[in-house]
């Protein structure tokens, strides 16, 4: 599962250089996702989580310490950076709970519920102000997850219920990290989330450890690595590119989880799943959209004012 960096205004001014990083992100961390759930069917998902922060951060620090020294760890909100790693470490708990016994490509469009109930509630947490496209989208985009979860006309498995609640937390961790837009390096938040995320495990592993052989230790090791790119790879698309430029291209996940999960569990989506997914990628993207137009239009109204001479 994808985690959201801020990032300044790109500079560098190569807008196609960021999407490609986004894509090839959101090709990555599906694969990671397939790992876990390979590892899910002999390991506890504690264990799971553990292993996906642990070689995180243990391949993140070296860089970190080589860029920043002394001042790794420094953080002017660190109260903040605690909050917000210990909701993608919920969230992550409960998608990988949830992809042990339901299909990816679900769970992952379940997930996708976030940025709905991130512009439902920023206005009142961020001060954003929402107009009818948005919230238009919004309804939409939630009925497309009604579609995919059917409460009412299928048994509402616990595994669904965990995709969603994998779907709130990651909302929540979105407007946290918005909040702290600009208080740390992007390189730096990304370990503290790896921190936060091996601390808060390591306490459950005398209650759930089972000793990995020496192939799953190599998966385990995977997962790490391939979250520590992955979200590195977004954090430099970020830099290259704007965040509505590279908003549509995140639902790049949920093609690479159907793609994934049929090439190593033989699952596809059930019609009205697709319809569901089409449903809420077209909603986002709207959203994206709608983002990227009124982003434009301030900017070329702040220009277009005069300019104060001396």
């Amino acid at each position: 599962m994808t985690q959201t960096q801020s990032a300044p205004i790109p500079t560098q001014g190569s807008p196609a250089l960021g999407m490609l990083l986004m894509v090839l992100a959101m090709t990555l961390i599906p694969v990671m996702d397939g790992l876990a759930k390979i590892l899910s069917s002999s390991y506890p998902t504690l264990e799971i989580v553990w292993a996906r922060y642990f070689f995180h951060f243990a391949l993140l620090l070296p860089l970190v310490l080589w860029r920043y020294g002394r001042q790794s760890f420094v953080m002017k909100r660190p109260w903040l950076q605690l909050l917000r790693g210990s909701t993608l470490v919920v969230a992550t708990v409960c998608f990988f709970g949830s992809i042990a016994d339901i299909p990816l490509a679900d769970a992952l469009a379940i997930v996708f519920v976030y940025p709905f109930i991130v512009t439902a509630l920023s206005p009142a947490l961020l001060g954003d102000q929402v107009g009818i496209w948005r919230w238009t989208a919004v309804i939409v985009g939630f009925a497309g997850a009604l579609i995919i979860i059917r409460p009412g006309f299928q048994e509402m498995s616990p595994a669904m219920l965990l995709a969603l609640g994998a779907g709130c937390m990651y909302a929540i961790y979105v407007l946290i990290t918005r909040k702290m837009a600009g208080s740390d390096p992007p390189l730096k938040t990304l370990l503290m989330t790896g921190v936060v995320g091996t601390i808060a495990t390591t306490f459950t592993l005398p209650f759930v450890w089972i000793t990995p052989t020496a192939t799953d230790l190599a998966i385990m090791i995977s997962l790490g690595v391939l979250a520590a790119i992955g979200h590195y790879m977004i954090i430099v698309a970020h830099e290259w590119a704007s965040a509505p430029q590279l908003a549509p291209y995140s639902y790049v996940e949920i093609v690479a989880a159907t793609t994934v999960g049929y090439v190593l569990f033989g699952d596809l989506p059930e019609a009205l799943t697709w319809l569901g997914i089409i449903i809420i990628v077209f909603s986002g993207i709207v959203i994206a959209w709608r983002e990227g137009y009124v982003t434009r239009r301030e900017r070329k109204l702040t220009l277009a004012k005069p300019q104060p001479t001396r």
